[in-house]
Formats: C-alpha cells, sequence, structure tokens
C-alpha cells in the first residue's frame, strides 16, 4: 500500500487545521513538514512549534523533513515537539551516520534524503540503518516544481539495491508529484508520496486530490 503524506509547505496557513482534517479525510496517513532555513535552500519556513501545534489536532504521522544545515543543532527539538520522522539531507549532514543514531535515540523514525544530482552511492553505506531514503524528484526549496525525470531511474535504482540486499526501509519521493505521474513513480519503486501543490491548490479540492493520487498508487500496486 503507497502512503500519501501531503506538504504543508503549500498549505494555507490561517487554514491549516481545517486542511488538515480534508486530507485526513481523503485517506492521507501522513503529513509532512518541510522545514527550511535559507541556507542550506533558498527559503525559510517553519520550526518545531508546528510540529506540537500539528500534534494537538491531528493522528496523522508528522514527517519532519529538514532542509538545513547542521541538522544536529535541531534533531532533539523537532523530536521533542512531536514529530514521528525526522530527515535529514545527505548533503548538510558531516556526520550523517551520528545524526541518524540521535534521530533514533530521540524515539523518532531516522531518514535520509539526497538532492536530484546526488548519486545513491552517496548513501550506501547507511542504508542499512535508516528507516526512510527520501528521493528529492525537484531541486529543494520552493514548492509547485515539475518533476524531474531521471529522479525515476534513481528510484529503480534504490529500489533494485533494497530489494538485492533484504532491507525494509521505505522509499519517499518528494517534488512534483501528480496525480499523471504516481502512478509511475509507484511502479518505478516508491511506498510514500509527497504532495504538496497538486493536493493544496487543486481546483479538484483538497480530499478529492488525495483520493485521485491514492487510486493512481493503487493502480501502480496491481
Amino acid at each position: 500500500m503507497t502512503i500519501i503524506s501531503p506538504s504543508i509547505l503549500s498549505a494555507d496557513m490561517l487554514n491549516l487545521k481545517d486542511q488538515i482534517k480534508q486530507v485526513e479525510n481523503g485517506g492521507a496517513e501522513m503529513v509532512h513538514i518541510d522545514v527550511m532555513d535559507g541556507h542550506f535552500v533558498p527559503n525559510i519556513t517553519m520550526g518545531p512549534w508546528i510540529v506540537k501545534s500539528l500534534s494537538k489536532v491531528s493522528s496523522l504521522e508528522r514527517d519532519v523533513h529538514l532542509m538545513i544545515e547542521r541538522p544536529e543543532n535541531y534533531i532533539d527539538d523537532f523530536c521533542e515537539s512531536g514529530a514521528e520522522i525526522v530527515t535529514i539531507h545527505q548533503e548538510a549532514s558531516t556526520h550523517l551516520d551520528r545524526n541518524i543514531a540521535k534521530i533514533k535515540n530521540n524515539g523518532c523514525k531516522a531518514g535520509v534524503s539526497i538532492n536530484p544530482a546526488t548519486p545513491i552511492e552517496q548513501i550506501k553505506w547507511i542504508l542499512t540503518k535508516v528507516d526512510l531514503v527520501l528521493i528529492m524528484s525537484v531541486n529543494p526549496g520552493f514548492g509547485g516544481q515539475k518533476f524531474i525525470n531521471y529522479s525515476l531511474d534513481k528510484i529503480k535504482e534504490l529500489n533494485k539495491i533494497r530489494y538485492e540486499n533484504g532491507l525494509d526501509f521505505f522509499i519517499q519521493v518528494d517534488g512534483g508529484i501528480t496525480n499523471s505521474n504516481a502512478f509511475d513513480v509507484v511502479k518505478a519503486g516508491a511506498d510514500i508520496l509527497v504532495a504538496g501543490s497538486s493536493v493544496f491548490s487543486s481546483e479538484l479540492g483538497i480530499e478529492k486530490s488525495v483520493q485521485l493520487l491514492k487510486n493512481a498508487s493503487k493502480a501502480a500496486n496491481v
């Protein structure tokens, strides 16, 4: 079963509680929280307070993506605020193994993310220790970008490595996910789809948009 994790980067923050209820009604299992610091990526977003607030209004699993420099300085804060998954970037983490251990020691699931141009080879030694690998299918920093097509090859490569080595981490894909490409992304091996603008900015409405993503994912799993 493919999991849908809508990204609140594209949500209306003044109506966030209501919109979270709509993604729940649509069948989403997670909520994706993009944290940006204006240094690792050219944007500034939200901090631990939003994670704490979400934990009070929703039972969705809180999926925190740290697109920040020196993530080790903030792991404790995000875990304590109610994050259940914390994902850090290979490109931003000098001591990746240590930081993955720090996330797990805080009682959270640990994820590692790589940017579009970063090869899978860069994270192969950490794959036995993570719960999730996030393949960025756009260059991180802004919502509403188009899916980078060679990301499909990266997903397939990672899925093959997972299968051949008997590993059990989830493959998550974030960036440009829509109803039209969800089938191909899941067929390539993705387990979790992160979708922002295609959910929160859709003319079809939030609930219907989540349902369409789930339907496309189910078709790929047949």
